[in-house]
């Protein structure tokens, strides 16, 4: 389902991340980036996910829940996900650049927070890194700035 996400973003000229929250095997939220379409540099995949699954449980935490991600976290993403409470982490590709759970930055297993993350890296990894390359490379294509 991350994936479906994902490509939704894609379809829509957004850097193709999608996020879903699992809840006691129920997906309770869902979400992929719309940063350029909602002219928001907060509207990551991770952050709607969290946002639409915390107004599906009627809690600003959700402890027990588990994040599916296509692509490493940010640090934002990650401090998100500490803050929610999310139990574990299972996320695609690595993001060298930018990467807020073991890459760059290791913000969802920071022992001086008060909640830690379960990081499992590399789930559906090579079917995340094609959407991944395939955005990138359409940019470069046509000219546009990647960042």
């Amino acid at each position: 389902m991350a994936l479906l996400e994902a490509q939704f973003a894609l379809d829509q000229d957004e850097v193709p991340v999608g996020a879903i929250v699992v809840l006691d095997g129920v997906v309770v939220g869902k979400g992929h980036n719309q940063t350029r379409t909602l002219m928001d540099p907060t509207a990551h995949a991770e952050i709607i996910a969290i946002t639409s699954a915390c107004q599906a449980v009627g809690q600003a935490r959700l402890d027990g829940a588990d994040m599916y991600v296509t692509l490493e976290p940010c640090s934002m993403c990650a401090g998100a996900m500490v803050w929610a409470h999310i139990r574990r982490l299972y996320y695609g590709a690595a993001d060298p650049k930018a990467g807020g759970c073991g890459s760059v930055f290791d913000i969802a297993r920071e022992p001086r927070l008060n909640h830690q993350v379960e990081v499992y890296p590399g789930i559906s990894e090579p079917s995340a890194r094609k959407l991944l390359e395939a955005y990138f490379q359409a940019r470069r294509i046509r000219g546009q700035a990647v960042s």
